[in-house]
């Protein structure tokens, strides 16, 4: 009997190649769609609609665990329910479930891929793309980060924010702060911005050499033993 269709879909996501389709799906969503969207009803819809492909990637790559995967897939639910329900009848404690949901699953899905990106074995390109994927979720992850804190505390940043910032304004906050590239046109100003700015850039620093010991460590591991 032929498995069925969510375990084959499953088993899939779990092998290392699926790590170069959650690539893929962050490249489109940091670099395609912010040259392609204007923030209007249409750019809006197509990006809810990228994020909700994201998340549901990610409940495929959870562990084989029945109880970690139930959790997160009900929290994937519950995210979507949250994120479609804000984009039907948007108000603003929707807005703020949406993006402390969103957060909540990107670290997550961060998580998981860097568990699978980084585990004992050779190091294949898919693991390098993995390696990859996470620094983008990282991303992600802050750029959900600055965008609640704003629905929250609307002058916690100033300057070329504008009157309604949607998400791609918080993306391209987000990897200028990640990459330490400071532009200079989004200032944070209120303490909790301020912290998010600092812990992203040392983020993004650390990480690069973390990833470079890693992988250079699971290298000359693996070739020590062939």
């Amino acid at each position: 009997m032929r498995p069925h269709i969510w375990e084959r879909m499953r088993r899939f996501w779990e092998a290392d190649r699926g790590l170069s389709i959650i690539l893929a799906l962050l490249v489109i969503t940091v670099f395609v769609l912010p040259v392609l969207l204007t923030p209007d009803s249409t750019g809006r819809l197509v990006s809810n609609l990228a994020f909700s492909v994201l998340l549901v990637a990610g409940a495929f790559t959870t562990a084989e665990s029945r109880r970690v995967r139930f959790t997160v897939v009900t929290l994937t639910a519950v995210a979507l329910l949250v994120r479609w329900t804000d984009a039907i009848a948007p108000s603003d404690t929707l807005a703020i479930g949406r993006e402390a949901t969103t957060l909540v699953m990107l670290l997550l899905f961060a998580a998981v891929v860097a568990a699978r990106a980084y585990r004992s074995g050779p190091v294949t390109h898919y693991r390098i793309q993995g390696a990859v994927a996470v620094l983008l979720l990282l991303g992600l992850v802050w750029a959900s980060a600055y965008e609640l804190l704003y629905l929250i505390h609307p002058d916690a940043f100033s300057g070329a924010v504008g009157n309604a910032p949607g998400a791609l304004t918080w993306i391209y906050y987000s990897f200028v702060t990640l990459t330490t590239m400071g532009y200079g046109d989004i200032t944070p100003v209120h303490p909790i911005a301020r912290s998010l700015a600092i812990s992203e850039a040392l983020a993004g620093q650390l990480y690069i050499a973390v990833t470079l010991a890693r992988l250079m460590a699971l290298h000359v591991s693996t070739g020590n033993k062939n």
